[in-house]
């Protein structure tokens, strides 16, 4: 991998980590295109630890104020993070650990098939659209219980089939559970951090031979560093079109291009694994 594909590759991971379109899609069909090898699973998760960064800047704030309630007693009705968020964020990160452990060969191997991110692509859109029309409560951050927390941890663990999209799946969760859209990003975010770190870390800590062997370090903190600084701008942006627009731009482009890989795969021009 050359330093220009590792920065390109850690541009499209910065951009789409957070938007509700899936990295690991444009991370599969961007080298496909390009001719490229397949960065494959683990320097996607390891790429990741930038976007993890970016996410932990940006929601410092929130972070902070979950540990600092442990201190202090939460005020009801207040429209700010508090302890009470740390029962939901551990429920829902359970799921999602419990799926990647038992269906990692499925992860790394066939669910990586084009056919599979393309499908993806597509059906999540349409869950998506669903839960924006059936989402008519604007439940905000405080009224966050274990129940969402586990009905989100859900959505996080769908995430794992290539295409789903993390953030896509968690905030259609937190939209069918009546969180108002930038509650469900913000939510969805803060609950998304434990299991991007504790994947990145693993892929780390296993695939570390084979990137040192492979002369993929320098690669890898390329697109690494350039994932942060592009992930933070990708959340701002995120969080201030949900504040005033649904998520129907999102829906249309999952749609189209999952439309456009199943295209191309049918008549050949891309493969369904790297060749």
């Amino acid at each position: 991998m050359t330093d220009f594909q590792a920065a390109v590759l850690g541009f499209i991971q910065g951009f789409t980590e957070w938007l509700p379109i899936s990295s690991t899609a444009h991370l599969r069909v961007v080298p496909e295109l390009c001719g490229w090898k397949d960065p494959g699973s683990a320097f996607t998760a390891v790429s990741q630890l930038g976007t993890l960064l970016a996410a932990l800047v940006y929601f410092r704030k929130d972070i902070y104020d979950i540990f600092a309630s442990l201190l202090r007693k939460p005020v009801a009705g207040e429209e700010r993070a508090d302890r009470r968020l740390l029962l939901p964020i551990v429920v829902g990160t359970i799921p999602v650990i419990v799926c990647g452990i038992v269906f990692k060969h499925a992860i790394r191997g066939p669910l990586r098939s084009l056919w599979v991110v393309a499908g993806a692509m597509i059906f999540f859109a349409l869950l998506l659209a669903a839960a924006e029309a059936f989402n008519r409560r604007q439940r905000g951050i405080h009224t966050v219980t274990w129940l969402d927390g586990l009905a989100v941890g859900i959505g996080q663990a769908f995430s794992l089939i290539p295409g789903a999209s993390r953030s896509g799946t968690t905030i259609t969760a937190a939209l069918f559970m009546g969180l108002e859209r930038a509650t469900a990003a913000r939510f969805s975010f803060l609950l998304s951090l434990p299991a991007i770190f504790a994947a990145g870390v693993f892929e780390l800590l296993e695939a570390r031979h084979e990137i040192l062997a492979g002369g993929l370090a320098r690669p890898t903190l390329i697109a690494t560093v350039i994932a942060f600084f592009v992930g933070w701008a990708s959340i701002d942006w995120l969080m201030k079109f949900l504040r005033r627009h649904p998520t129907y731009l999102f829906i249309l482009y999952r749609l189209v291009v999952g439309g456009i890989i199943l295209s191309l795969l049918a008549s050949g021009v891309l493969k369904p694994f790297d060749q």
